[in-house]
């Protein structure tokens, strides 16, 4: 077996404990500010403490700096905590910001939700924090203001208080032997508010749990070219995950290709992510060599002016 071949086990045990978990973390209705750094500019300092200690985004134009993994953000907007089709969750985390374009979107398809489902409205999970870049926990992505999380639990018919925000779980989609969604929760409206957010022309990429992928490939009716945009990915069982394209005028973004118009619904599309080997990953017999974090240094060059910056005003 290829060296290669032998990390496979030990990364699907990594992304799935890791996704999965993350998705329930429960926050806090009592934040504490993190302490500050003994040396902010010691060169092997982890960008993630950095970037976690801003609070309030840089007062810059908007600029998405760098790619979904490796970036930042200026100028970011805050994702406005109740509307009337939507709310926002674990507010503990302060990941509620984004670039003005994605707030727009989720505002679309709260509303689109609203009138195509019938649910009351969304909830909304992680969008990105104040400047973007790496978070000390969770994700990897979400580092550029153009990736959102967005629970698949319709939003209650009622404004949630700060504990409920915090302590709420969301609802597992998937049937516990992870071969289909669980009919008893996963409904046609599901398919309807997936197809709303992958039918917005600025979203390149939705990630979903494989079993949501094939049952959205079963029941979708008419016409079907937005499945192409809908991808198999580990956990996102109980969110799904929307990452829009570079906007216009975004020169230091970088994107992902464009995927096929594939509906990527044949069955040699979906048959890897049902091998018994990446549904029931074994544990690697050694526990893994942690990576050193990612510094200031790797990620681009403008993303120090964005740590610099003065806050915006709010």
């Amino acid at each position: 077996m290829t060296p290669r071949l032998l990390l496979i086990p030990l990364l699907l045990s990594i992304l799935v404990a890791t996704s999965s978990a993350w998705s329930q973390d429960k926050g806090t209705i009592d934040p504490k500010p993190l302490p500050p750094l003994a040396n902010p500019n010691d060169p092997k300092l982890a960008a993630k403490e950095l970037f976690a200690r801003k609070v309030l985004p840089a007062a810059m134009p908007t600029q998405a700096i760098g790619s979904y993994a490796k970036g930042c953000l200026a100028g970011a907007v805050k994702m406005p905590l109740n509307g009337d089709t939507w709310q926002v969750m674990r507010l503990s985390r302060n990941r509620y910001w984004g670039h003005p374009a994605m707030i727009a979107l989720l505002k679309r398809l709260a509303a689109k939700a609203h009138k195509d489902a019938g649910w009351p409205g969304i909830l909304v999970g992680d969008i990105g924090q104040p400047r973007g870049g790496p978070a000390l926990s969770g994700h990897a992505s979400h580092q550029i203001g153009l990736d959102a999380d967005i629970w698949l639990t319709p939003m209650p018919d009622h404004t949630l208080s700060r504990e409920e925000r915090e302590e709420t779980s969301a609802v597992m989609m998937v049937r516990d032997d992870r071969l289909d969604v669980d009919p008893r929760v996963f409904t046609p409206g599901h398919v309807l508010v997936l197809r709303d957010a992958a039918q917005e022309p600025a979203v390149q990429r939705i990630f979903v749990n494989a079993a949501i992928k094939k049952a959205l490939c079963r029941e979708a009716k008419g016409d079907r070219s937005w499945l192409s945009k809908i991808r198999p990915w580990w956990g996102h069982d109980y969110h799904f995950h929307i990452r829009m394209r570079c906007p216009p005028g975004s020169r230091e973004c970088k994107g992902q290709p464009s995927q096929s118009g594939d509906e990527g619904c044949k069955p040699s599309d979906l048959a890897f992510w049902f091998k018994e080997s990446v549904l029931h990953p074994k544990p690697p017999p050694k526990p893994p060599k942690p990576r050193p974090p990612m510094t200031l240094a790797q990620l681009p060059a403008d993303c120090k002016a964005v740590l610099k910056a003065p806050d915006a005003k709010q």
